[in-house]
């Protein structure tokens, strides 16, 4: 797998595999998805296409504590920084009306942190030790209304949509224009020639991964986006400058390690060069209009 689709995190890796597996069953098992015409091949992409997607979403919380080991905060049992943690994001969720997330540390260096849940109701905030442990306690806040503001947002639900829809339009197209090569390449009495069947389905699995990459781009578009909103909440729920000192906090902190990350989308920052494929805007811009936030 490519450093471009390693970089662009689980979440859409996991939805891509399983476009592919589906392909793969139907070449293994002879489906042909075309029987029912143009419009049962979009029903049948748009079913399968939202549930890659939806999968993903559904076990987003649960692949994120074992990837990460993430130790949930107790409040009963924890003091210190950890129950300061938890009850300011006990008092944003009281104060936003929203439903408590579950809360947890994982043990890395890194300073970042990331929110991930299917709903407000099955909701992850997940801080690194190296964060906790470098920020102050306005820096920490203004990082746990980010987290907040994603949820509030719905942000994990509205990028399952848009990868639904950019699943169904990908499998859809990868077939039309399989089966248009596949008929221009038949003989003149269209009995002969063509890819064959072996062929006609390598070749969707080559088409898919393709335009799955072209789909991508509007993807990524919007999860830049989003982080300029949820900076915006956190500035709204602390203040610009305590969102503004996190995130310099955050970039002077940063180490690169040869480790891939495949919760990079999800997370407060990535350090990625900017390119289509960013899931996150540059520190320097999102500085700059958090700076017009606070004038």
């Amino acid at each position: 797998m490519s450093t471009m689709l390693k970089r662009i995190g689980l979440f859409l890796v996991t939805n891509l595999l399983v476009i592919l597996v589906v392909s793969a069953v139907g070449m293994i098992f002879k489906i042909d998805f075309t029987q029912g015409g143009y419009l049962g091949l979009l029903i049948f992409c748009l079913l399968f296409g939202m549930t890659g997607a939806f999968i993903s979403l559904w076990m987003s919380r649960w692949i994120a504590k074992k990837v990460y080991k993430i130790q949930l905060i107790d409040p009963l049992r924890a003091s210190g920084r950890e129950l300061q943690i938890y009850n300011t994001i006990k008092q944003m969720a009281d104060y936003m009306r929203m439903p408590m997330p579950e809360v947890g540390i994982y043990n890395r260096p890194e300073v970042n942190a990331f929110a991930t849940g299917a709903s407000q109701n099955s909701s992850l905030i997940a801080f690194s030790a190296g964060l906790v442990n470098k920020l102050n306690d306005d820096e920490l806040a203004s990082v746990a209304g980010h987290e907040m503001s994603h949820i509030q947002n719905g942000d994990m639900v509205t990028m399952t949509l848009l990868t639904g829809i950019a699943n169904t339009f990908v499998m859809f197209f990868a077939r039309v224009l399989a089966i248009a090569i596949s008929v221009a390449m038949r003989d003149n009495d269209r009995r002969g020639g063509g890819l064959g069947y072996m062929g006609y389905w390598l070749l969707v699995i080559l088409l898919e991964n393709v335009l799955m990459l072209l789909a991508y781009i509007p993807i990524c578009y919007f999860s830049r986006w989003r982080e300029y909103r949820a900076d915006s909440g956190a500035a709204r729920l602390t203040s610009p400058h305590a969102m503004i000192n996190a995130l310099l906090r955050i970039e002077s902190a940063y180490q690169q390690t040869p480790e891939k990350d495949s919760y990079a989308m999800a997370k407060i920052s990535n350090h990625r060069k900017a390119s289509l494929y960013s899931t996150h805007p540059s520190i320097e811009d999102r500085v700059k209009r958090l700076q017009q936030m606070a004038i």
